[in-house]
């Protein structure tokens, strides 16, 4: 807990932020209501059917490649990112920001990969689990169960612990009341809406965020004095406070050894806080085939813009006013329990831009904390196994009316969870390294049931389950050799959690391919190219199904029903009356149906372009993208190694030139995430606007001949 000395002192009322947290959630809320509304009236989409609930109702329709770009950035802009990033910026300097956005980007650009992969092998799934369930059974469905409801619960405590202290720093209002009303106004338009409406709402958020960023931009602020001032005031601060392990500890330097460690934590954070998570799954397959890997290439691209731009304004802000009057916590720093709780961005934006600062990065978190618990909640809905063991013939309807039920619990027990962890002491910073500790031996196996046909029940079982227990025995002998102390605050710290998490991703996927190879499958993906519509019965189901059916499973009877054989739980199937390469017996007129791509060859080439552009984008923001800064700051190649190893302290000139790659990039980043979405959906929107304007006539009309 903060000390006296150290005390944040709350720049607004709590009465703000209540207004923020009840009054901005329920406004959005009712917009959200009023979209799906006009939607539902004016399309053909209706959240009623289970399809358009949790999936868009790819069926019919996909989500363009722009509005999927949007809302991986929405869903993947935790408050952890604005937060987490600027409190790297603030302990490590320039590295910090750099680092989170590489933990996070190259993750997205390898998951491209395999979002190419769900199109390709089980276009008609509606969640990873499902997959794992057809192809290896209940044992490996029952423990990526338990990791997919792991990760979520880390990510909601993760959102709602950084979103609660942020507003309770800035305004005095109760933790544990942010805790629990942050998510209510998310549940009701999740509850309307389903999928479409997360992505409706994603946009709107993702445009609040940028401008945001735009406006907190540190360039023209007179308490920085300009990019000059800026760069003065960090130079003093690495005199008086040096960084431990920086080149001359300096926090304009990318030779950062703790920003390295911190680097590391962040990639294996984020490989599990992807691959884990059913959010980024549902965008997949919500997606076009065709088009999938460009939206993950555009979404890794413009996320990495929110902590990069965001951080390297807000976080070394912070470090460089902590003397100014006006800094919350003067004449004393931040506290580590403050700084371990995200606070150096709003202490920043309170010196920075005062209570209109404030404000702002109060709205901002707020809508990292609303967009990103929403695609939680609708992810939940969907993991929830209902009809996998209790109503196995349930189908559209029945299954919408549980998701809501179980969208209501979850958004209660999201408040509870949140509360619990804020009673044991367990904080945003906690959670973010921890993360990959607990998730990264499930990342490996999990990406591999859609990709490797030769994998076995046997090697996912045996590498999840061995390469957890190795994990945890790296994280506590890790911790106790580092640090002398086995305690819950040392084994959140960042050498702990690297080597556990590290020890459980790389073991875990060599036992998985290890064993798998020792009698491999020869899997054809039949199976998962074949699961079922929700709104729809099988045949096989048909048979099996009770003579008295609810109404809905009637209506939704359709003449595309298959005649898939049921599989037993964790039998390998090998042949399938799906062939390989062509489309399921469930599709449209042109082979694009919900249940099989279209075309097998097309698919493949997504693939392959996946890899290249994943390869390339790595390459550049871990490697190319150092070098080109090592040789453009320093005007020498004697190293031909990235610049963490060429001990470069900026100077003044090359300090302005890197800011202002950070607003270009943060401006591209708006224009893919924000405009390029309203352009791919003008021909909707002119539907929804047509008909709005064509009732508001006959109206009109009405009301004339009345008066006549």
């Amino acid at each position: 807990m903060a000390t006296a000395v150290s005390e944040f002192k709350p720049l607004l009322n709590q009465s703000v932020g209540y207004g923020v947290v009840i009054g901005v959630g329920f406004f959005f809320a009712f917009v959200m209501l009023l979209l799906t509304y006009l939607q539902s009236t004016f399309t053909d989409m209706s959240p009623r059917s289970s399809e358009e609930f949790t999936a868009s109702n790819s069926t019919r329709e996909y989500i363009s490649p722009g509005l999927v770009c949007c809302g991986i950035v929405s869903a993947w802009t935790w408050s952890a990112t604005l937060l987490q990033s600027s409190t790297a910026a603030y302990t490590f300097g320039v590295s910090g920001p750099w680092w989170y956005g590489v933990g996070g980007t190259i993750q997205l650009a390898i998951f491209g990969m395999v979002a190419a992969k769900v199109k390709m092998n089980a276009n008609g799934a509606h969640t990873f689990l499902e997959i794992v369930k057809v192809r290896f059974g209940t044992g490996p469905h029952v423990l990526f169960t338990f990791y997919a409801f792991l990760c979520i619960m880390v990510v909601c405590g993760s959102l709602l612990l950084g979103g609660a202290a942020t507003v309770n720093a800035l305004t005095g209002m109760n933790i544990i009341a942010a805790c629990f009303l942050l998510p209510i106004g998310i549940a009701v338009y999740v509850i309307v809406g389903g999928l479409r409406a997360t992505f409706i709402c994603d946009w709107s958020h993702t445009l609040i965020l940028f401008i945001i960023i735009y406006i907190v931009s540190h360039g023209t602020s007179p308490a920085t004095g300009g990019l000059s001032g800026m760069y003065d005031l960090l130079v003093t601060a690495g005199v008086e406070s040096p960084v431990v392990g920086n080149q001359d500890g300096s926090y304009l330097t990318m030779k950062s050894n703790q920003g390295l460690v911190f680097g590391a934590a962040t990639i294996l954070s984020g490989f599990s806080g992807i691959f884990c998570d059913q959010g980024y799954w549902q965008r997949a397959i919500a997606s076009h085939p065709t088009s999938t890997t460009k939206a993950y290439m555009l979404g890794g691209l413009s996320w990495f813009a929110v902590p990069f731009a965001f951080a390297s304004c807000l976080g070394l802000a912070a470090r460089a006013l902590l003397h100014d009057p006006r800094f919350p916590t003067y004449p004393n720093p931040l506290s580590p329990s403050q700084v371990s709780a995200g606070l150096a961005a709003p202490a920043a934006a309170a010196v920075v831009m005062g209570k209109g600062g404030a404000i702002a990065v109060l709205l901002v978190v707020f809508m990292a904390v609303t967009s990103a618990c929403s695609a939680e909640l609708i992810a939940v809905s969907s993991l929830f196994i209902y009809k996998t063991y209790f109503r196995p013939f349930a189908r559209g309807p029945e299954i919408v009316r549980v998701s809501h039920a179980f969208i209501c619990f979850w958004a209660v027990w999201m408040g509870c969870w949140a509360t619990i962890l804020h009673k044991a002491q367990i904080d945003l910073g906690w959670l973010f390294y921890v993360q990959g500790v607990v998730l990264s031996p499930a990342v490996i196996p999990i990406a591999l049931t859609v990709t490797w046909s030769k994998l076995t029940r046997a090697g996912v079982l045996c590498g999840a389950l061995i390469g957890a227990i190795l994990g945890m025995l790296a994280w506590m002998i890790g911790c106790w050799k580092i640090y002398g102390t086995i305690n819950v605050p040392n084994l959140a710290n960042p050498y702990s959690a690297v080597c556990s998490g590290l020890t459980g991703l790389l073991f875990s996927g060599l036992i998985t391919v290890g064993v798998s190879l020792i009698s491999p499958a020869n899997y054809d993906f039949g199976g998962t190219r074949a699961i079922a519509n929700l709104d729809f019965l099988s045949a096989d189901e048909e048979s099996q199904a009770p003579k008295v059916r609810e109404s809905s499973h009637d209506e939704a009877k359709t003449s595309t029903e298959k005649d898939e054989p049921e599989k037993e739980d964790g039998v390998q199937t090998t042949t399938s009356p799906v062939p390989s390469d062509s489309p399921s017996p469930v599709s449209d007129s042109n082979g694009e149906g919900k249940n099989a791509p279209a075309n097998l060859t097309v698919l493949r080439k997504a693939f392959k372009k996946a890899l290249w552009y994943s390869s390339v984008l790595t390459a550049i923001v871990a490697i190319i993208g150092k070098c080109f800064i090592h040789t453009t700051g320093r005007q020498e190649t004697d190293f031909p190694l990235p610049m963490f190893f060429s001990n470069y302290v900026y100077s003044e000139k090359f300090w302005s030139f890197w800011i202002a790659i950070s607003i270009i990039w943060a401006l591209l980043s708006g224009t893919f995430s924000v405009i390029l979405p309203v352009w791919e959906s003008r021909a909707e929107i002119g539907v929804i606007v047509r008909g709005c304007v064509s009732i508001l006539r006959r109206r009109r009309g009405t009301r004339t001949a009345v008066r006549v």
